[in-house]
This record gives C-alpha cells, structure tokens and sequence, in this order.
C-alpha cells in the first residue's frame, strides 16, 4: 500500500494538497501533514521535552514504518523582521535548554581546522580560475565586469578567513572539551510558525555546536533579510565564548560558491547575491573585531 492509499484509509480526506516533501491532507477531524520518516522524530520529541524545550509540532501518528502525521499548524504573515526576531529567541532557547560541554579526541579541532582550511583554499582556487579566464577576455560581459570589480572583496574576505582560522585553532587545540546542543540543522523563515513559536521539519537536527544553526540561518536567508540585529541578539542572549563566535564568524567568510552559466541575467543576479553576501558578512563582524583590537 502506497503512502496515499494508507492516508486515503486512515483519515478519509477531502482535500490533499502538495507542498514539497510533505502532504497536507484537510478532513473532518481536522488538518494534518504528512512527511516521509528518516529517522525516529518521536525519540527526539520525548527527549526534548525532558530538557523542558516543547516548541516542535504535535505528532499525531509515529507507528508507520514509513510516515510520520503530525497535527497542522496555520501559519500567517506579519513583519519579517519580527519574525526573525521571534525564531531567534526559540533557537536560542533550544540551544540553551539542550546544551552541554562534551569531550573531544585529540584531533577534533584538527578536523574542523583541516575541514575549514580546504573550503577556503577550494573556493579560493575556483574564484583564481574565474579572474584568469576573465583576464583573457578583450570585450567583458555585465557579469564579468562586475565579478572583476568585486573580486578583491572576495578574496580579502578568504584570506582575512584564514588568519582568524590559524588564531582560533591556536586557542582550541588543546582544549579538552567543547559546547554542543541539539541543532535543527535546517533554520529557514519558513520553518517556524508563530502559533505556539513552533520549529518544523526536524529531519536533520543533529547534535553539534550551536553556531551551526546560526550559520546555516545566514546562509539561508542572507539574500532575503538583514540578518544583523537578529544576529547580534543570538550572540548576545547566548553568551557565545570567544572561540565560539570566532568559529561562527570564520564560516560566515567562507565564499558562497558561485556557478557561472550562459544565461547573462542569471550570472548578474547570482555575482550580486554573493557580492551583498560577502558586504553583509563585513558589516556583521567588523564592529566585533575593532572592539577587540580596542581591547587589546
């Protein structure tokens, strides 16, 4: 039995509508939404709970071997500022609720170095290679005019990346020990709900360091909204340490990666997003960074 035969016979519906990966069926006891299962959703729910953290949907059914229901949630449209602002406070209470300091091996903090380091040396190969073939052209395009123009911002971006990477490793290799929580893993605008301050689609939460949901948050919606207040109030509500905000500010540097096609309009769109990406990173960190030197 298929999973639309199995929901035709359980609920009855009079109306199934698709929305990406999920289903939303409407039927007489109510509306519901139906998402494959990937991994045991109840288990994280109950566990969630006992850290007093009760912001994630209701499920309604978790005894199929192959879907999840869970009870439907309206959402409605208000300011997007406000509601960013709002996802930041039930992320951090996730974070804060579910966090603890873990032991490491030895070579933990190697891996996140050696991982980080390849991202920047690969981004920064990629965007060498662009210049050069650029650098051939005798007429330039829209596009690659304005990547030109912009390229010293990329590449100061990596390198500044670099530098901090080195310094952040020197103060974490021999630590012994580091914060993690439960992370979501998938922070989009979309995926929280102001009814009950719900988080949705928790399929690739995980446990690791919290400044992973903040990071992917930025990658996210970066293009979509300011991220800058919310930003600042995560770091400020969650009292990140120095090495944690360092890490967060080193990953928010990495370049997006930028795949150049023949369509022109597209290539402008797409250099654009990731020149007001890489400005928005700048505006986000420089003010933590003169605080420091001003420290010092």
């Amino acid at each position: 039995m298929n999973n639309i035969d199995l929901i035709n016979k359980l609920y009855k519906p009079y109306k199934i509508t698709k929305k990406g990966k999920v289903s939303i069926i409407e039927t007489t006891e109510g509306k519901f939404v139906i998402k494959e299962k990937n991994k045991n959703i109840k288990e994280l729910f109950e566990y969630l709970k006992s850290r007093n953290f009760y912001n994630f949907p209701n499920l309604v059914d978790y005894s199929r071997s192959n879907i999840d229901i869970y009870e439907y949630k309206e959402d409605y449209d208000y300011p997007s500022k406000q509601k960013i602002n709002d996802l930041i406070d039930v992320v951090s209470k996730l974070h804060n609720n579910t966090s603890y300091n873990k032991e490491v091996t030895e070579d933990k903090f190697k891996e996140i170095y050696d991982n980080i380091k390849s991202n920047l040396d690969y981004n920064e190969f990629i965007y060498n290679n662009i210049v050069n073939d650029i650098e051939k052209e005798r007429f330039l395009s829209p596009s690659h005019y304005l990547f030109i123009r912009n390229s010293s911002k990329i590449f100061n971006e990596i390198k500044f990346a670099k530098e901090k990477l080195n310094n952040w490793y020197d103060k974490v290799k021999e630590k012994k020990e580091y914060r993690v929580s439960i992370v979501h893993n998938n922070l989009r605008l979309n995926h929280y709900i102001k009814e009950d301050d719900t988080l949705i689609s928790w399929d690739k939460s995980s446990v690791d360091t919290p400044i992973l949901d903040i990071y992917n948050l930025y990658k996210n919606e970066s293009n979509n909204i300011d991220l800058e207040e919310a930003i600042n109030k995560y770091i400020k509500d969650n009292n990140l340490s120095e090495e944690e905000r360092e890490l967060l500010f080193i990953l928010l540097c990495i370049p997006k990666e930028i795949n150049l096609s023949n369509n022109e309009y597209e290539n402008v769109v797409k250099i654009e997003e990731m020149i007001e990406y890489t400005k928005g990173v700048e505006k986000l960190i420089r003010p933590y960074y003169i605080k420091d030197e001003i420290k010092e």
